[in-house]
């Protein structure tokens, strides 16, 4: 069992169309709070984004926000957090939320939301992070994305360790399970180069 600090949260700067998507969430900064959870996320005040700032802070939690100079300019930043890094660029931004974070949780969202996802699955399947990943799959929102990450492993892209290595839970309460009880993969990425 991992023991678990912080978790950052990536998820969509828009609240998406079905009001099940605030609500999980709600659910999931309400969820972090209650189990003592650091939460870690871009920083902003809008969309999905500042409903679990909002929610785990109204449930008493710790939540960390790190931005770039740029989006605080643009007045979209949180001004209600625990802590707010604000930083030069979307790089420096993403290192420093990997850095002050234990595991990594996934919301619905857009592509900035995947970008975030695939490069920390991509950090780890280098070996350049030990951290569980996992998605709140609210209503099915990533079934075609699973569907797909299958298809990568059937098509020899995708080693089936590195796919299993993003947890999926229908729940914030089994997602944090999932990444407490995620195992530590450090097989190498390469397909088919298992003696190196």
């Amino acid at each position: 069992m991992r023991t678990l600090r912080s978790v950052c949260v990536f998820c969509g700067s828009s609240p998406g169309l079905h009001p099940l998507y605030g609500e999980a969430a709600d659910a999931l900064g309400i969820a972090l709070a209650k189990a003592g959870l650091r939460l870690v996320y871009g920083g902003g005040k809008v969309g999905l984004m500042g409903r679990i700032a909002d929610a785990a802070l109204a449930a008493g939690g710790a939540v960390v926000g790190v931005i770039p100079r740029f989006l605080m300019d643009l007045e979209v930043g949180h001004l209600g957090l625990t802590e707010m890094h604000i930083v030069s660029s979307m790089h420096e931004r993403k290192a420093m939320m990997a850095q002050l974070s234990d595991a990594f949780a996934v919301l619905p969202g857009g592509i900035g939301t995947l970008e975030e996802m695939f490069e920390i699955l991509t950090w780890g399947q280098l070996g350049l992070h030990p951290k569980p990943c996992g998605i709140l799959n609210v209503s099915g929102y990533y079934n075609r994305l699973s569907g797909f990450l299958d298809h990568m492993v059937d098509e020899g892209f995708l080693k089936t360790s590195h796919r299993n290595a993003l947890q999926s839970a229908n729940t914030p309460e089994d997602l944090l399970t999932a990444l407490k009880t995620a195992p530590v993969e450090h097989e190498i990425k390469w397909v088919g180069l298992d003696h190196v």
